[in-house]
C-alpha cells in the first residue's frame, strides 16, 4: 500500500488504441486485470479518456460509468440479450450503399467499354476498370446499427450521449478522409457532436464502414493517423497514462505456434492473415515512436504501455472478425496480469508515486479468471463462479509450472 501518498491528488488517465473487434474485446480483459490487481485504481473515475476506433468504443461506456464488470457480463451474455460487440450491430451488411452503387452500373460499365474499345490504340484493360470506380461500394457493412446502439445505451437513465455533460473528459479520435487531419471529438469546439456520432465516426474502418459525415467532414478511423493519441491524454492533465494496445505483430515462427497453426501460417492464411500482419508491423511500429515522442515531450508525465506478448498465437486472426469473444477476452487478462507480474518491481514505485500499488497477492493468484466478477447463475450476489471452474483453472496454473 501506498499510504504516505493516499492525500495527493491522481491525475490518471487511460488511452485505449484500435484493433477492430478484437482488439475491443482484448482491452475489455485487460482493463480487468488492470482494475483488479491495482489498488486504488477506479476506471470509472480517471482524469481523461482517449480512445480510437474500438477503443473509442470501449472508452465511451467506462466514462458513462459503465463497469468493466458490466462490459464482461456483456461479452458473456447469450446474442441478443445486451450483448457486447454483437455480430447484429457491428456486421449489417450496408444494402443501401450496395444498392445505390450498383444501380450504376449498367451506365459506368458501357462507358468503360467504350473507352476501352475506342481509346488509344494499345487500351490497358487495367485502366479500363478504373472507370468502375464510382460503382463499386465503398463500404462492406452499415455502422449506422453502431451509433444507433450507443445512443441508445447513453440515453438510459444516469448516463449521457453529450461530451459537455460527462463528468469527465473523454476524447474519441478520427480522421478528416479528405485533409489527413485529425478530429479530436470532445475537445472544445467538437464538444457538441454527440457521442454516439464521434464513436461511429473514429471506428469507421475504411472499406469496411460508411465514412461519417460530421458537419461537412468526412470522418474515418482514426488509426490512420496515429495507433494511441496519447498526446491527447498528456495535454489534458494525464501524469500516469495507462495505454493498451491489443495489436503486435504475430511471431508465427515460435515452436508453439509452428505446433499450433503449422508451418508457413502466414502463406496458408492468405491475404487477410497477410493484410492482418502488415497492419499489426504497422500499427506497432507507431506505437513505440509514439510512447518515446511522448515521453520526451511531457518528461512530467509517466506512461504505462500494456500488449500482448507476439508469441500469443492465439490471436492470430483477422482483426476484423469477431473470432471468440469469450477466448480473447480471457487472453487480455491472463496477458495483462502476466505483465503486471513481470514487471512489478519497476511498475510497482511508479503505482506508488500516484497513489497506487499493486495487489501482489492477487497476481500470484493462478485460480483467478476473468470472469470470476460475474455472478454465476443460481448464486446469490456475490458469491464465486462455479467451484469446478476454479479447480480446473488451478489444475491447468500447476501444470504449466511443472511443465
Amino acid at each position: 500500500m501506498a499510504a504516505s501518498h493516499r492525500g495527493k491528488p491522481r491525475r490518471i488517465g487511460l488511452a485505449l488504441a484500435s484493433g477492430g473487434m478484437l482488439g475491443g474485446v482484448y482491452e475489455v480483459g485487460a482493463l480487468r486485470a488492470l482494475e483488479e490487481s491495482i489498488e486504488g485504481l477506479d476506471l470509472n473515475r480517471l482524469e481523461v479518456y482517449v480512445g480510437v476506433s474500438a477503443g473509442a468504443f470501449v472508452g465511451s461506456h467506462l466514462v458513462n460509468g459503465i463497469t468493466v464488470s458490466e462490459l464482461i457480463q456483456g461479452l458473456h451474455s447469450p446474442q441478443g440479450k445486451g450483448v457486447l460487440f454483437d455480430p447484429a450491430i457491428f456486421f449489417v451488411p450496408a444494402f443501401k450503399e450496395m444498392r445505390r452503387r450498383g444501380l450504376q452500373f449498367p451506365w459506368v460499365a458501357g462507358d468503360a467499354l467504350v473507352q476501352f474499345l475506342t481509346g488509344p490504340e494499345n487500351p490497358s484493360f487495367i485502366g479500363g476498370l478504373e472507370g468502375l470506380g464510382p460503382s463499386l461500394p465503398v463500404c462492406l457493412f452499415d455502422n449506422e446499427p453502431i451509433r444507433a446502439y450507443l445512443h441508445a445505451t447513453f440515453s438510459q437513465r444516469g448516463r449521457t450521449d453529450d461530451f459537455r455533460k460527462l463528468p469527465r473528459k473523454f476524447f474519441a479520435v478520427s480522421t478528416n478522409l479528405e485533409t489527413g487531419g485529425a478530429v479530436v471529438f470532445g475537445k472544445q469546439g467538437l464538444d457538441h457532436v454527440p457521442i454516439s456520432r464521434a464513436v461511429q465516426a473514429s471506428t469507421a474502418v475504411p472499406g469496411i464502414y460508411q465514412p461519417v459525415d460530421v458537419e461537412g467532414r468526412v470522418c474515418v478511423d482514426g488509426v490512420l493517423l496515429k495507433t494511441l493519441h496519447a498526446s491527447v491524454a498528456l495535454e489534458n492533465g494525464a501524469e500516469l497514462l495507462l495505454c493498451v494496445n491489443p495489436l503486435v505483430p504475430m511471431n508465427t515462427g515460435s515452436e508453439d505456434a509452428r505446433e499450433a497453426l503449422g508451418r508457413r501460417a502466414m502463406q496458408k492464411g492468405g491475404l487477410p492473415a497477410v493484410l492482418s500482419q502488415s497492419f499489426r508491423i504497422l500499427i506497432n511500429s507507431r506505437v513505440s515512436l509514439g510512447m518515446e515522442r511522448a515521453a520526451q515531450t511531457h518528461p512530467g508525465s509517466d506512461l504505462m504501455l500494456f500488449r500482448p506478448e507476439p508469441t500469443e498465437h492465439r490471436l492470430f486472426a483477422n482483426l476484423f472478425r469477431l473470432h471468440s469473444r469469450h477466448k480473447v477476452c480471457e487472453i487480455g487478462y491472463e496477458q495483462t496480469r502476466m505483465d503486471l507480474w513481470n514487471r512489478r518491481e519497476v511498475l510497482g514505485p511508479t503505482f506508488e508515486k500516484h497513489g497506487l500499488s499493486l495487489r501482489l497477492d492477487v497476481l500470484a493468484d493462478p485460480s483467478r479468471r476473468v470472469w470470476d466478477c460475474l455472478e454465476a447463475p443460481g448464486r446469490g450476489s456475490g458469491q464465486p463462479m462455479d467451484l469446478v471452474d476454479r479447480l480446473e483453472a488451478t489444475l491447468q496454473a500447476l501444470e504449466a509450472s511443472l511443465g
